[in-house]
């Protein structure tokens, strides 16, 4: 029997069979009763009116939904330009339970939407759905947009949102442009939450960029940082205190081949000062020397650091001759800035003898316009006057008391000499008649007596006023001996007096001719100089200098050079001797156990540093509690890193979740997950797993 062909009213059956479910059903039946040999015609027109009608109501079933979907996300376009925060939350939360994500260029929108937001909750809510939407469809999330967030975030002042933002950046081989990752690097060191975040995370970004570039894979690679970056956060942890973070920036600032300029060495000075570290500044100062005399001026604190460290060190002949070259090499400078220290210069960095040591770049000479440094340290020892660098009165007291007490007043003689002689002529006021006049003011008669003779031996002729003034203070201390002694020494080198003087001094002879009492006299000079009251309170403090520099810096060259049993030796000296470790020395400890995975021995110096900080020694501190975290988590001692994190708790430190999470994870990610506490076999499993347990739920806590 023949059948005649079907007309679906202008809806061809190829398309109808293209149709969802809801029709799909309907024309397989449709076709199946076509082909069937018992069809009638008038069954076959009921069949075709069915399929139409299931159809049609697909379509516009269809395009209503298409018309809800784009009047929905008009809503969210007009409360973005309208800035109705609220109103954007709530639509888009209805958008995203029935369609799922709005498309990626939408979502750029709404995240560039609330970049432009001041609302703390609404940019908190925007960096929760950023970090949402990365851990299911990244590619969705453009840069531009994450980069307004991330920038209004660190000018937000919210340091912890805006460097998950960063990271999550970063772990795409994606980082900001220099010029914003310095703009959100400027906000978030402002505080020390933001200086702990943003160190780590510089840190993070120069790994990053060193295994990109040796890898030379096909992503992109990430920019270097900028020396203002570095500039930048190395300020923030001298300002917030974080030596130890700041020894490890320096390094990766060396690792990449970031050039340092003229801020960078003043940071540098700072940390090495923190930290101890005679020997790294003793390796820039043959370069500071000789820097051309516009520049010397800003190279201030790296004198006046230097020598300090010298007196904590007891080191009487390196302050001697530190401050002889302020003097005497500021006639060799250049006058006009050196082209051999505009080229960079490497400068070793890191205990010395080592096979794999860094160097730094530096530009002695290079001044970035685009940062200065805001840290305006005392000038204690050093300062800039006159247009030349000068040794302060405090400066010049600490060395007359080290070498009063060493009794080595020759050598102090023979150092003023040279000084004086490089500095000119002799006259009223001059360094070697100041220093004569502070010890006769403060009482050091003798050492006054002796520096005097010392003068004379070297062909220095001084002032008579000098003369006067000790024979005026042996007088009033009725020294009679001592009074014959200068009057003789007085006539001896024919010193050139007024007829006052002359009157006084036959005044004295007479009265030690007679024997009897000397008369008090007035002061010829009356002036109390500063470095009169400097000496008196030098003379009258008992300056102690620490013993644990010099076994600090011991114990880091054994821990760099993975010698740890010479380290452990110094460290066991320093507890016969009843000298008190500091924060460098653990933390250099810690370094050289975790270099060596030795993770059980960090256990036990943890008891050290509990049972210190329980009898008062001050240990807190972050670089360190950070050291003792990373070495128990690689280690697997979930206990003791609650231990510490309860210490950094305790004293309102910020813990940096992120960077431990992805330790844990890389490490640790399935341990215990599927194990019950009933299913524990011995008690020190049970508290293992409750250990874990209880760190994953914080550090998940994100």
């Amino acid at each position: 029997m023949y059948h005649r062909p079907i007309k679906f009213f202008g809806l061809n059956l190829r398309v109808a069979l293209n149709v969802k479910k809801s029709a799909t059903g309907l024309v397989h039946n449709a076709i199946h009763f076509f082909k069937h040999p018992s069809t009638t015609y008038q069954e076959s027109i009921l069949c075709r009116q069915q399929c139409n009608i299931a159809c049609l109501r697909h379509f516009c079933t269809s395009n209503g939904e298409e018309s809800k979907h784009q009047t929905m996300l008009k809503r969210l376009e007009v409360a973005l330009l309208d800035c109705k925060e609220d109103e954007v939350w709530v639509v888009f939360s209805k958008f995203k339970s029935v369609y799922g994500c709005p498309p990626p260029a939408f979502m750029s929108k709404l995240i560039s939407g609330f970049s432009y937001s001041s609302d703390y909750c609404s940019l908190s809510k925007a960096c929760t759905l950023v970090i949402k939407i990365a851990k299911r469809n990244y590619e969705s999330l453009q840069h531009d947009s994450l980069s307004r967030l991330c920038l209004t975030l660190g000018r937000a002042q919210m340091p912890v949102p805006a460097s998950k933002i960063l990271r999550l950046m970063l772990q795409r081989n994606t980082a900001l442009a220099l010029s914003a990752l310095r703009s959100v690097f400027m906000h978030m060191v402002k505080t020390e939450v933001g200086t702990c975040l943003a160190s780590n995370i510089l840190l993070e970004i120069c790994d990053r960029f060193q295994h990109l570039s040796t890898k030379r894979s096909g992503c992109d690679i990430i920019t270097k940082p900028s020396t203002t970056i570095f500039n930048l956060v190395l300020e923030a942890c001298v300002k917030f205190r974080s030596p130890m973070k700041g020894l490890q920036i320096i390094e990766s600032m060396a690792q990449i081949r970031v050039v340092a300029d003229v801020h960078s060495v003043l940071l540098f000075t700072y940390i090495y000062e923190m930290n101890g570290l005679r020997d790294e500044l003793k390796k820039f100062k043959g370069y500071v020397d000789q820097v051309s005399i516009p520049l010397a001026r800003h190279y201030v604190q790296f004198y006046n650091k230097y020598l300090s460290m010298h007196y904590d060190f007891d080191d009487v002949d390196a302050a001697a001759s530190l401050v002889a070259d302020i003097y005497c090499l500021w006639g060799s400078r250049p006058l006009q800035q050196n082209k051999d220290l505009m080229m960079p210069c490497q400068v070793p960095i890191g205990p010395p003898y080592l096979k794999e040591g860094l160097k730094v770049l530096v530009m002695f000479e290079l001044m970035q316009k685009d940062f200065v440094v805001q840290l305006k340290g005392e000038e204690e020892f050093i300062a800039f006057k006159d247009g030349r660098l000068v040794v302060t009165s405090k400066g010049l007291a600490r060395l007359i008391g080290k070498y009063k007490r060493s009794d080595r007043i020759k050598e102090l003689s023979e150092l003023l000499v040279a000084i004086q002689k490089k500095m000119g002529n002799v006259q009223e006021g001059c360094l070697c008649c100041d220093v004569i006049h502070a010890c006769i003011y403060s009482g050091c008669l003798e050492t006054a007596h002796d520096i005097l003779d010392d003068m004379e031996m070297a062909g220095m002729a001084l002032p008579a006023s000098t003369y006067m003034l000790l024979l005026n203070a042996y007088c009033r201390g009725n020294w009679l001996k001592e009074v014959e002694a200068l009057v003789k020494q007085i006539k001896s080198i024919g010193l050139v007096m007024d007829s006052s003087d002359k009157k006084f001094v036959s005044k004295c002879l007479s009265n030690v001719a007679n024997g009897s009492s000397l008369d008090v006299a007035e002061p010829v000079i009356n002036r109390q100089s500063e470095l009169t009251v400097c000496l008196v309170q030098e003379m009258n403090e008992e300056y102690r200098a620490p013993k644990f520099f010099e076994l600090n810096s011991s114990i880091r060259f054994f821990c760099k050079a993975r010698m740890i049993e010479d380290a452990q030796k110094i460290y066991r000296t320093m507890q016969l001797l009843n000298i008190q470790p500091t924060v460098q020395t653990f933390a250099y400890l810690i370094q050289g156990y975790l270099s060596l995975e030795m993770h059980r021995e960090i256990t036990i110096l943890w008891g050290d540093i509990k049972r210190f900080m329980d009898n008062g020694c001050s240990l807190a501190n972050r670089d360190l509690y950070e050291l003792l975290l990373i070495s128990f988590l690689r280690g697997g001692y979930f206990e003791r890193v609650l231990e510490v994190l309860h210490h950094m708790k305790k004293h309102c430190m910020h813990a940096d979740r992120w960077m431990y999470k992805q330790d844990f994870i890389r490490l640790h990610k399935n341990l215990y997950r599927k194990l019950k506490a009933t299913d524990a076999r011995t008690e020190a499993q049970r508290l293992r797993l409750e250990h874990v347990k209880a760190f994953r739920m914080w550090v998940c806590n994100n």
